[in-house]
């Protein structure tokens, strides 16, 4: 994938893949779209969710921004 793998911990929590008990994940963002601001083709202005990708079985947890 080219993402730098690594461990991460979420709040002084160890992130921990809950499928396959892994440690190591890759990250990306998403858009977190609402229909108001894609009906007003403003969906640049949306927030954006942090994702962590389990790098052993793909398992995708997302984070929401504070």
């Amino acid at each position: 994938m080219g993402e730098k793998v690594q461990e991460y911990k979420i709040k002084g929590h160890q992130l921990t893949c809950p499928v396959c008990q892994g440690t190591l994940f890759w990250t990306r963002k998403s858009m977190l779209n609402t229909r108001g601001l894609t009906f007003l083709g403003m969906d640049w202005a949306n927030k954006a969710a942090d994702n962590y990708v389990c790098d052993n079985c793909g398992y995708m947890m997302w984070f929401l921004p504070k």
